[in-house]
């Protein structure tokens, strides 16, 4: 594990010694500073885990300092130390936050009791704080498909790594749940998993939601505010829908995943970030960056782990198994689900179906027919009702297949017909993704643009 970082604060270089020697004896990492601004640039510096902050110091004293953090947000724990202990100074940095309050010069096996108390208590914060998010969002990665095995083969290689991923694939295929299942088997999952969805926050305040920002920075700038990257300090950053993120906020982002520092908007100062990135998209990168909306070197920082989700379409064997969870997950929720199941036709039904909002459409027309359904059993019927016209079962491979064969009685149309129908199923499998589809059929890209310029094929 790696050991816990102290920042000792105080204006005595001979104290700093002291405690200093005792400290790393006992496998700290010792950081010094020796007034409140020093102390200040080393907090924005650097990962502290604990601070040990003199009360009285020539300039601003300690309870100024305890303040300013506190109003910074920062969260990790605070112990005073003075020579002119009052009771109404210990009372003063509780109500400040402080940990403890102790003496100088510190009887050290009072001094050692502490220091491990208040790391304790931080690490619990945090593993509590996790634990919340593991028990409320943190799902099943269902499927028995073989698309989905390798996804979670992937997934258990993967995750003890620190490599960014990038996670494509269409709306509602389940990315988030690929980024959380890789952080929750990775070493940070006591840290936090934060997520930032690029698309839904506008361009002009990216940059401070990614990267924080200091008091006045722009009209509206009360205070200090803490990024994304510094919040997953430590764990993982997840940073959904890439594909929407401004050229300018590229940029940014670009430096923080090549240097591991940020900037604050508004701020000079860098500030040292120790961050896991996974991405994920819906668009095809590829394309952006040819039409000059994404940064190629950005794309390559983070694609170094690609994992694709497939449409719910292409691994429809896993319909009938996420129907049945899904109910299942609803009857422990609620009582009107209790005790309602489907029957083999209606599973059968619901897998011949398009779903093109993937998994979350299947999951909202389960909750619909679950509340909506009057009988225990749920069967083909009361899903057609509904479903309505888009009830229908696929039509027949091999009716499909005759219907070509008839249609077309020159051998070059027929092959021409063969081959654009080959191609748009191949791009509906890939979600349009270019690269993927050429790769997965064995011909170039440029080969492929052709084909479908040729046939004039349209998502």
């Amino acid at each position: 594990m790696k050991a816990a970082t102290i920042l000792l604060t105080d204006d005595e270089p001979g104290i700093r010694r002291a405690l200093r020697e005792v400290l790393e004896f006992e496998g700290y990492h010792i950081l010094e500073a020796g007034d409140a601004d020093e102390t200040i640039a080393v907090v924005e510096r650097h990962a502290i885990d604990l601070l040990l902050l003199d009360v009285k110091m020539k300039g601003r004293d300690g309870l100024e300092v305890l303040s300013e953090l506190r109003d910074k947000g920062v969260e990790f724990p605070v112990i005073m130390l003075t020579g002119h202990g009052t009771i109404d100074t210990a009372i003063q940095s509780t109500r400040l936050g402080a940990f403890d309050f102790l003496q100088k010069p510190p009887d050290l096996n009072r001094l050692l009791i502490s220091v491990r108390n208040a790391l304790d208590r931080n690490r619990l914060v945090a593993q509590n704080r996790n634990l919340r998010r593991v028990v409320s969002k943190v799902k099943d990665l269902l499927g028995n498909s073989p698309v989905m095995e390798t996804i979670r083969q992937t997934i258990r290689r993967v995750a003890p790594t620190d490599a960014r991923v990038l996670v494509t694939g269409g709306n509602g295929t389940g990315k988030e749940l690929v980024a959380r299942w890789l952080h929750e088997h990775s070493r940070r999952n006591a840290m936090p998993f934060v997520e930032v969805n690029c698309a839904a926050i506008p361009s002009e305040l990216i940059e401070s939601e990614l990267f924080g920002h200091e008091k006045g920075a722009f009209t509206g700038a009360a205070r200090l505010r803490i990024g994304k990257f510094e919040e997953a300090h430590c764990g993982t950053l997840f940073l959904d829908e890439i594909g929407d993120l401004s050229l300018a906020a590229q940029a940014k982002v670009l430096r923080a995943l090549q240097e591991n520092v940020i900037t604050r908007v508004g701020g000079s100062s860098t500030i040292p970030v120790d961050v896991r990135v996974i991405a994920a998209t819906n668009k095809d990168l590829q394309v952006e960056i040819a039409e000059g909306r994404f940064r190629e070197d950005v794309y390559h920082r983070l694609n170094v782990i690609p994992i694709q989700v497939p449409p719910l379409r292409d691994r429809r064997e896993d319909i009938p198994l996420l129907a049945k969870s899904f109910l299942e997950e609803l009857s422990r929720r609620d009582i009107l689900f209790a005790d309602k199941s489907f029957t083999d036709d209606a599973l059968e039904l619901l897998a011949a179906q398009e779903w093109t909002g993937n998994v979350r459409e299947l999951h909202n027309v389960v909750e619909r027919i679950g509340i909506l359904s009057t009988r225990p059993e749920i069967d083909a019927d009361a899903i057609a009702k509904q479903l309505g016209t888009h009830a229908q079962p696929q039509a027949g491979g091999n009716r499909a297949w005759q219907e070509l064969l008839d249609s077309h009685g020159d051998f070059q149309a027929f092959k021409e017909a063969a081959e654009s129908e080959f191609l748009r199923h191949q791009l509906r499998r890939h979600e349009w993704n270019i690269s993927a589809t050429a790769d997965a059929i064995g011909i170039m890209r440029s080969h492929l643009y052709n084909k479908i310029n040729k046939y004039r094929l349209e998502r």
